[in-house]
């Protein structure tokens, strides 16, 4: 049996880092293009496009509260 490999603290912070900053870009994109689409072409579809931005981004928000304590 092959024993698995365990991540040190550091290393799992690191790509915690990389998922948590591809997710935020990601968010930030399909906002800017809801922008671009309220600006410049139809009203509509940028709301569409804004609206799945910040349910994306409450999401993200929520998995973060409840995978960290936030210290006050």
């Amino acid at each position: 049996m092959k024993m698995k490999k365990h991540l040190t603290d550091q290393q799992e912070f690191e790509i915690m880092k990389i998922v948590i900053d591809k997710f935020l870009l990601l968010t930030l994109f399909i906002l800017v293009f809801g922008l671009y689409h309220l600006s410049f072409k139809e009203i509509s579809m940028g709301l569409v496009w804004l609206l799945t931005g910040s349910f994306l981004l409450i999401i993200f928000v929520v998995m973060l509260k409840r995978k960290f304590m936030i210290i006050k």
